[in-house]
């Protein structure tokens, strides 16, 4: 499998040295600036070889395969360069082609600092919308996975109040076939049980709160529902995660805040973001660049390590 180093000011490339001291070091790539690996590997204290792909995943234990993807200007450690933007985003087209060819079994994204690409003339919302348009995916689909816990988001990296707008039936549609399809072939849940959220306080409190509830996810839901499938909502947020909800293989929230909280009280450190919906397997961490710890060898690497576990077993499937 194929992992991208992400920001390489930040804690990414240190995430990526830490794989070659766990048992899985010998099924990994890395798509990263090598010589930003070694400064990192310097600066942490780390005794982690690097060497460049040639075309044969043969490493050995203590040492990283990287192909590289040189950046035109050094690492600084808490100080992203936006002159390195676009060779990031170019190392996440390799990772993505290689992918799609066949070449690699799955990829796992080290954060990426958003507004640093964004700063660089680039615009960039997130590797979930950056990587459905590589893969020609009309519907990617954001899931939190915490062990037995999965969140997935009906909506992204939204602002708040264009949330209730971007909600339409058809969009809530797409987004429960592509959760319920991946559930069943990438997960392997024969009859997934899934929660829906409300999107106002009481899932609308019967068109007191808001009209959302009743008008657009309560229609979309019955509709799932006559078709065999079991669906169960608008159920409250405040309620839809506690024991008194039920029995669920997943819970899709409406908006990014919603959801995502929840998932990562329970998990932080180990939880993983998939993707879904494309036609490649791709996990990453569930945290961001963590500049103000990088370089300092403190990093928990708890999620990084989930995500390539994670990514291993959904590609065997």
């Amino acid at each position: 499998m194929v992992v991208t180093a992400g920001e390489p000011a930040g804690i990414g490339p240190e995430l990526c040295l830490s794989l070659a001291d766990t048992p899985l070091f010998d099924r990994i790539l890395v798509v990263a600036d090598p010589q930003t690996l070694r400064e990192r590997a310097r600066l942490i204290k780390s005794r982690v070889r690097i060497r460049e792909y040639a075309g044969n995943c043969d490493a050995r234990a203590g040492e990283l395969l990287v192909i590289s993807q040189q950046l035109p200007e050094p690492a600084i450690c808490g100080t992203p360069h936006i002159a390195n933007a676009a060779g990031l985003l170019e190392g996440l087209k390799r990772a993505v082609a290689g992918c799609l060819s066949g070449e690699f079994a799955a990829l796992v994204t080290a954060p990426l600092q958003k507004s640093a690409i964004n700063d660089a003339g680039i615009a960039f919302s997130g590797h979930t919308e950056y990587l459905a348009e590589l893969t020609n995916t009309t519907t990617p689909v954001m899931l939190l996975v915490a062990n037995d816990m999965r969140v997935a988001l009906a909506s992204t990296h939204l602002p708040l109040r264009a949330v209730a707008d971007y909600l339409t039936k058809e969009r809530l549609q797409r987004v429960l076939d592509v959760l319920l399809k991946d559930l069943i072939e990438v997960f392997g849940i024969a009859k997934p049980s899934v929660i829906v959220c409300g999107l106002n306080p009481h899932a609308g409190e019967g068109g007191h709160l808001g009209s959302e509830d009743a008008a657009v996810i309560a229609p979309v839901v019955a509709a799932f529902r006559e078709r065999g499938f079991d669906l169960r909502g608008p159920i409250p947020a405040d309620t839809a995660f506690t024991p008194a909800a039920g029995p669920r293989d997943a819970v899709v929230a409406m908006y990014h805040d919603q959801g995502l909280p929840v998932l990562k009280f329970a998990g932080f450190g180990t939880a993983v973001n998939v993707t879904l919906g494309l036609p490649i397997i791709r996990t990453s961490v569930d945290h961001g660049t963590a500049l103000d710890i990088a370089g300092r060898g403190i990093a928990d690497t708890g999620s990084m390590i989930a995500s390539v576990d994670l990514a291993l077993r959904l590609s065997r499937r």
